[in-house]
């Protein structure tokens, strides 16, 4: 993980994560907090949210400040952007809220599409915006995309989402070769299939999920492990687990590609492909 003891000055670090919630950006939080940092938790659900920044301040005896906010409406994400501008300097900003959608692009509901566009790429856009001069002008701290192996390639129904993670892949790199000398670490993040309950909505109750080999998804926890002990020195676009670089790289090998690409897009077309 990155090392933030020169941006402490006598103080605990400061993270601000969106999807914290649920998922990978709650398991973020929870260990985050282990590790002593305040926190600035983001979601939608305030009610869930309350639960888990009190449950972390009283086990860790940190401090958890709760934001609801809906990152696809301008006027929330401005508002974060005020309360990043006029606190303390972030140690660590985590952009996670994210959501998926099933569907070819011109059956899925446009605001839909529009909606993941604002809230993967938009959202994380203004937020990082937000951050970094106060960031720069520490010459320490770090940024978190969290993008999805479907950043490497596309299928069917999956369109908008795919091309919203590969924005982020490529905004991250050019991030880092900006600010290459000031101190500061960018990763974006690619899980593969984690266990969150990020696809078990009505958007994917017609994909068999539970038919996927084990070896093939990977536990949060570890995911989030993986991420911070890869900040310091891994690659800007990071892949955690071992099957999941694996098979990135078989799926830009070409015939090896196209061949697994196909048997993706025939998957994802739902129970008639079981």
């Amino acid at each position: 993980m990155a090392n933030f003891e020169q941006c402490k000055n006598g103080s605990r670090p400061l993270a601000l994560i969106t999807g914290a919630s649920s998922g990978i950006g709650e398991r973020f939080a929870r260990r985050l907090a282990r590790d002593g940092y305040d926190l600035i938790l983001v979601a939608r659900r305030k009610e869930r949210l309350a639960e888990i920044g009190s449950e972390l301040e009283t086990k860790h005896g940190i401090r958890a400040e709760v934001q609801a906010a809906d990152l696809a409406r301008d006027q929330d994400v401005e508002r974060l952007v005020n309360v990043i501008q006029g606190g303390p300097a972030l140690d660590l900003l985590i952009n996670g809220a994210g959501f998926g959608t099933r569907g070819h692009f011109a059956e899925v509901d446009a605001e839909k599409s529009e909606k993941m566009v604002r809230v993967h790429v938009l959202a994380s856009v203004r937020l990082v915006r937000a951050a970094l001069p106060a960031m720069i002008g520490r010459g320490c701290g770090a940024l978190i995309n969290i993008s999805s192996l479907g950043a490497f390639f596309t299928t069917v129904h999956y369109t908008t989402y795919s091309a919203t993670k590969s924005y982020l892949n490529v905004f991250s790199e050019g991030l880092a070769a900006e600010l290459a000398g000031t101190g500061l670490k960018v990763q974006a993040l690619c899980p593969g299939l984690t266990r969150t309950g990020f696809m078990f909505t009505p958007e994917y109750t017609d994909f068999h999920y539970e038919k996927i080999p084990k070896f093939a998804w990977m536990n949060p926890e570890r995911v989030v492990d993986q991420s911070l002990s890869a900040l310091e020195n891994g690659p800007v676009v990071f892949i955690p687990g071992v099957f999941n670089r694996m098979f990135v790289r078989i799926m830009k090998a070409p015939l090896a590609g196209r061949l697994v690409g196909g048997a993706i897009n025939l998957l994802s077309r739902g129970k008639q492909a079981w």
